[in-house]
């Protein structure tokens, strides 16, 4: 106990001196997203060396803290534009059948999840939500990652200090939750073969667990 108690301490002190010792003048406003291969393959750097969400949410995080603040935001930011251009109806579909309903938060945390599982898997949703039936798992009870939302602020935290929330240009990152597009539902959830038609695959699974 008393060595585990000594290297908590070295580490909050490395991580204190780090802090103390980061330039702050490297930290300015930005609307600019990271770049879309470095962005996945960090992720799929993560699912290679990971065997859980708790696992991999610490990979990305220390993955995350060896990149510039600007990279950091930016890879918030590059969430955030592949959460906006998964806002649907259809995507919000699968949610609802995979997890059993699907309220606002949880289709955030659902689209955080298809995010979190890949380059290959998320357009491949992109382009047909039932594509996620690759991604059924029988130990999975919520198809859900909230915390994968979060790892680029941690990370942030850790290096500077700061909130990385004060550092994103919102003039002129329009991409992002609040600024979502308006649709109309294609399905409706007492009308169980609306979404059936949207998600065979998927209905046919989860109906019949």
């Amino acid at each position: 106990m008393k060595d585990q108690s000594l290297g908590d301490k070295n580490a909050i002190e490395a991580q204190a001196q780090q802090i103390v010792s980061f330039d702050s003048t490297q930290l300015v406003k930005t609307a600019e997203m990271l770049d879309e291969d470095l962005y996945w393959s960090i992720i799929d750097k993560s699912l290679k060396n990971t065997n859980n969400q708790e696992q991999q949410e610490q990979f990305l995080i220390k993955e995350i803290s060896k990149l510039t603040p600007k990279q950091m935001i930016g890879f918030r930011l590059r969430t955030d534009k592949l959460l906006y251009d998964t806002y649907n109806a259809e995507m919000w579909c699968a949610g609802y059948i995979m997890n059993g309903g699907c309220s606002d938060d949880g289709f955030e945390y659902f689209r955080n999840w298809v995010i979190s599982r890949g380059k290959d898997t998320y357009l491949k949703a992109k382009q047909n939500p039932d594509n996620l039936i690759t991604q059924v798992r029988e130990d999975v009870e919520y198809y859900e990652f909230e915390s994968f939302w979060y790892v680029a602020l941690e990370a942030f935290r850790q290096k500077t200090g700061e909130n990385l929330y004060d550092y994103i240009d919102n003039d002129h990152f329009t991409t992002k939750e609040g600024n979502y597009p308006q649709f109309k539902f294609t399905w409706k959830e007492e009308d169980p073969e609306s979404m059936k038609k949207i998600c065979p695959r998927l209905f046919e699974k989860f109906e019949h667990n």
